[in-house]
C-alpha cells in the first residue's frame, strides 16, 4: 500500500521502487508458503508455491509494464497484493473464528488458496492485456 500510494501520490523518491519491491517480494514468500503448509495438504502446499509464484509474476509484470511505458504502474487486480493480503487475512481470521468456535472446519484456507491463485491468473491475464493495448497505442518511433 506504501508504494501505491507514493507513486500515485507523486511522492516517489530514486529508491522508491527498489525499497518498495524487495520488502513486498520477500512478505509474498514468508506469507504464501507458510499458509500452504498450514492448511496441511499436499494441494494446499503447491498452492502456496503457486501463489507465491504467481505473486512475483503479477509485479513482475507490472514493473516491465512501468519500464516499457515510462513509470505508468498499472496496479489493477482483482489479485493485486492489497487483494492478496485482504483474502489471506479473511482466511486466517475465518480459521481462527472456527477453532474459537471449537467447530468441524471446512477447508478453507485450502479455499482461500485456490481464489488467491485464481485471482492471480486474472490479474496477470489483465496486466499483460492492458499492457500490450498502451504498447499497440504509443507511436512508433522512427
Amino acid at each position: 500500500m506504501d508504494g501505491l500510494l507514493a507513486v500515485e501520490g507523486g511522492l516517489k523518491s530514486v529508491t522508491g521502487d527498489l525499497f518498495n519491491e524487495i520488502p513486498d517480494r520477500i512478505d509474498d514468500a514468508l506469507i504464501l508458503v507458510p499458509l500452504g503448509y498450514a492448511a496441511g495438504t499436499d494441494w494446499s502446499i503447491a498452492l502456496g508455491w503457486a501463489a507465491m509464484g504467481g505473486a512475483m509474476l503479477t509485479a513482475y509484470i507490472r514493473a516491465l509494464g512501468a519500464s516499457l511505458l515510462g513509470g505508468r504502474h498499472d496496479f489493477c487486480g482483482p489479485m493485486a497484493k492489497p487483494h492478496r493480503m485482504f483474502a489471506v487475512t479473511v482466511g486466517c481470521l475465518s480459521m481462527m473464528t472456527i477453532d474459537i468456535m471449537n467447530v468441524k472446519a471446512p477447508p478453507l484456507m485450502l479455499w482461500c488458496l485456490v481464489i488467491v491463485n485464481v485471482g492471480i491468473v486474472i490479474t496477470c491475464w489483465r496486466r499483460t492485456a492492458h499492457l500490450v493495448k498502451a504498447l499497440n497505442q504509443q507511436k512508433p518511433k522512427g
